[in-house]
């Protein structure tokens, strides 16, 4: 399968990304207006919006309204929002912003595969890995330890080697490339809703029911 020809969008963005790390800018640094991009580049006042608006996707700028305002360099540190868990990205946070994504796509696939093969030694293993994440509660490591743990295991259970292995693989980039914010002031009803979303997921899971387990995935993503 070839590739897709990429965007103008996307060539400015990354065009971009690359001038900024070889300027070696730092968050807060100014990167111009999209009018002063658009007559350097002569594109599109649309096709440089879009280019905008992919590079704060990802992390890497950021819009300042009023006087003085503009496009900056965003922090080298952006806090991304995974499935209502706080990562603090510490690197490539483009690449992150990918593997959410790829990853996010997959996860109804993932644990739709998996209710319809699972066997009672998966049931086991995810009552227990459920079973470690509410042990977790209020530890931000160990909670999200044990949420990537849960997580693989109902990657493991598919018949679709391949589609699990991609799953897994982009929870490794995602967790090798971030830190877990500080949960010290995250109020008790946060963690035990997660909990109650990944005890629905297993439940539609072990029931084998592929419509609960679509609200499952839903619900994980609100």
């Amino acid at each position: 399968m070839t590739e897709s020809p990429k965007t103008r969008a996307q060539v400015l963005a990354h065009d971009i990304e690359l001038s900024i790390e070889r300027q070696g800018l730092r968050e807060g640094d100014p990167l111009g207006t999209i009018d002063s991009w658009r007559d350097q580049t002569g594109f599109a006042r649309s096709t440089v919006s879009e280019a905008v608006r992919l590079m704060i996707d990802r992390g890497v700028a950021e819009i300042r309204p009023g006087r003085g305002g503009g496009i900056f360099v965003a922090s080298p540190h952006p806090v991304v929002r995974l499935r209502h868990t706080l990562l603090t990205v510490h690197g490539e946070p483009s690449t992150v912003a990918d593997a959410i994504a790829i990853r996010e796509a997959l996860e109804p696939l993932v644990v739709a595969d998996a209710a319809r093969h699972r066997t009672a030694a998966d049931i086991d293993d995810l009552r227990a890995a459920l079973a470690s994440l509410t042990a977790a509660v209020g530890d931000t490591d160990a909670f999200m330890r044990a949420n990537w743990a849960l997580h693989d295991r109902i990657a493991r259970i598919g018949s679709n080697l391949m589609l699990g292995a991609i799953y897994t693989s982009m929870t490794g980039v995602i967790a090798g490339l971030s830190a877990h914010a500080d949960g010290a002031d995250t109020d008790a009803g946060y963690w035990h809703g997660r909990v109650a979303v990944h005890d629905e997921l297993v439940r539609a899971i072990v029931d084998g029911d592929l419509d609960a387990a679509a609200a499952a995935v839903a619900r994980h993503g609100e």
